[in-house]
């Protein structure tokens, strides 16, 4: 979905619903005819619109269950995994590009996945306009684009805005699990999480992986290469 600005209402400076410099860029890519197939059938069944109002994610999946956000889904296969894994949470993801969301939608139909929405949206937008304060179990951020030269480092979008952000959306001792191959943006995730006053860190300092996060092929490939890889679990305060 290429998005498109109405000059006719954009936000001054001193608006506080001006968004972000954007963490990403549209490069669409060609789909596969069965990702195309996919998208036309499953995103009527699976897909969530964006509107400006807030979301009720009971009616959404059609029961009430703790319900996990995933911001960047990539091609769709580790949501799949721990979707089919973790069968009485729900799973909303959120992805910008067609071809991965036509990737997931073919995961969805042929793993009869029930406990999956998807949303083909700006992260910051859907997180800002449509997420209740304290309405999720947890944050899922992996391996988001690094934008690895110093000048595109503002693009990054583990930010203190965004994350606070998503602590208010937070239920009391739910995660925000953030992972990256990185080693300079695990750094900045480190302080920019540990600076949350809303977040306590699980460990130390970087967590063990957890079981229910997978090892992607491009994931294994890097360690078997010695790459690191840096996960990241905070709390959501009680106190």
């Amino acid at each position: 979905m290429i998005e498109t600005e109405d000059h006719r209402n954009v936000p001054s400076a001193d608006d506080p619903r001006t968004r972000p410099v954007r963490s990403y860029v549209l490069r669409q890519g060609r789909m596969s005819p069965a990702q195309e197939r996919f998208l036309a059938e499953m995103l009527p069944r699976v897909g969530v619109p964006y509107r400006a109002a807030a979301l009720d994610l009971a009616e959404t999946f059609g029961r009430a269950a703790p319900t996990i956000l995933e911001i960047g889904f990539g091609m769709g296969e580790t949501t799949a995994r721990i979707a089919a894994g973790r069968p009485d949470e729900n799973f909303l993801g959120i992805e910008v590009h067609g071809p991965g969301v036509g990737s997931l939608c073919k995961l969805i139909a042929e793993q009869d996945l029930r406990n999956v929405r998807l949303m083909q949206h700006d992260a910051f937008e859907v997180v800002r306009d449509m997420i209740a304060p304290g309405s999720l179990a947890g944050v899922h951020v992996f391996f988001p684009d690094p934008w690895h030269k110093k000048r595109h480092n503002k693009r990054r979008l583990i930010q203190p805005d965004f994350v606070h952000e998503l602590a208010l959306r937070l239920a009391p001792g739910g995660y925000l699990h953030c992972a990256t191959d990185w080693e300079d943006y695990a750094i900045q995730m480190l302080e920019v999480l540990s600076g949350e006053p809303l977040l306590a860190n699980s460990a130390a300092d970087y967590a063990e992986r957890p079981a229910y996060r997978p090892l992607t092929k491009f994931e294994n490939r890097g360690i078997k290469l010695g790459h690191g890889v840096w996960d990241l679990v905070f709390l959501r305060r009680t106190d």
